[in-house]
């Protein structure tokens, strides 16, 4: 098939600027998905392939050229994203009610179609759990939500919570006072602020009380009113710590409860209170949950495959273990005959 060149004219070479990316690098990624080779002299894009595969990448190209005419980022994660996307023939703009606008600084804006399922349920709903594997988006989006109606005005207060139980470790055990002993834990939250809300807006919000990041242990006896909440690895409260922050809602307020639930690390025999409340807390109006898997990863691409890769080894080791931990009898097939055997506990199975 003889390859040609289609060209596409825009109106503003600085925007077709932005479209090519640091280096060319966004070219670099749609050259490399679509087979074709892209230049870009002014105000022009050059697509040269196939025709098919011009095609594809020619319409590609003029989305994100929209976007950015909306004032949309357009970064190697979006394209990636948006090529992926194309490839499950699902290549849209998002709905205005699904950008998170923020003063004085770009609009965060949903890079898969889960994305902005789970935005739409925290504007709707009062109560959205965000549930998946590393690497979806679930604790960015619902911080950075939050931010936005802070930011605005719509909330007086932003309160993130997270069970401190990731290390293994006690507060009380660790050095500094009561800031330094609980920051660690809640960095991925102050990451998100920074990046959305900048450092000083934080730090002067912080002060003020309208900023407030705290083991969830700390939220018992209070009432959340006219606040965002996110209750960030959900996965690892228990059933009794769930119910305690959930029945904390107050007037005015929203939840984003955010987790995996296959990333517990409550001991064995304890259940995890997402999973008990996934379970309990459906069909209530009000409340919704929006379920990520490892195709909605938007991190680096490595780690869709990886996410991929543990969930079909689960059941498998999830097996293993439950009968290594249980002592199980199972029947070996050896030819015509079935031999029974008793499989012994193997420590190594433990996650």
């Amino acid at each position: 098939m003889s390859k040609q060149t289609d060209i596409l004219e825009f109106s503003d070479a600085g925007l077709v600027r932005k479209l090519c990316g640091p280096n060319h690098a966004n070219l670099a990624l749609i050259e490399d998905a679509f087979d074709v080779y892209i230049e870009a002299p002014g105000s022009a894009v050059h697509i040269n392939g196939d025709t098919p595969s011009r095609a594809r990448a020619g319409e590609l190209v003029k989305e994100i050229y929209q976007r950015l005419e909306r004032g949309w980022p357009c970064g190697p994660s979006d394209i990636r994203a948006l090529i992926r996307a194309m490839g499950q023939g699902k290549v849209k703009a998002a709905s205005a009610e699904a950008i998170i606008p923020f003063p004085r600084r770009s609009p965060i804006v949903p890079k898969t179609p889960k994305q902005e399922i789970f935005i739409n349920a925290m504007r709707d709903d009062t109560i959205t759990f965000g549930v998946g594997p590393a690497g979806t988006g679930k604790t960015f989006l619902a911080t950075a939500y939050g931010a936005s109606l802070l930011a605005r005005g719509e909330v007086n207060r932003f309160i993130a919570c997270r069970p401190a139980v990731e290390a293994g470790e006690q507060l009380g055990f660790l050095p500094g006072d009561l800031n330094e002993k609980v920051d660690p834990y809640m960095q991925p939250i102050w990451d998100a602020l920074h990046m959305v809300l900048g450092r000083d807006e934080v730090d002067r919000r912080r002060a003020a009380g309208d900023i407030e990041v705290a083991p969830l242990a700390f939220m018992r006896g209070r009432t959340l009113s006219d606040a965002f909440v996110v209750i960030d690895e959900a996965q690892n409260a228990t059933v009794a710590q769930m119910k305690m922050v959930l029945t904390r809602l107050g007037e005015r307020a929203k939840y984003a409860v955010t987790g995996d639930p296959s990333q517990t690390d409550l001991p064995h025999h304890q259940p995890s209170g997402l999973a008990h409340a996934l379970n309990i807390l459906t069909g209530i109006r009000g409340i919704s949950q929006i379920h990520f898997k490892g195709a909605d990863v938007v991190r680096h691409p490595l780690v869709g495959k990886i996410v991929d890769a543990y969930e079909k080894d689960t059941p498998t080791r999830t097996v293993k273990a439950s009968e290594a931990r249980d002592g199980v009898t199972k029947t070996i097939a050896r030819g015509a005959d079935a031999t029974p055997a008793t499989t012994e506990a193997d420590p190594t199975e433990e996650e």
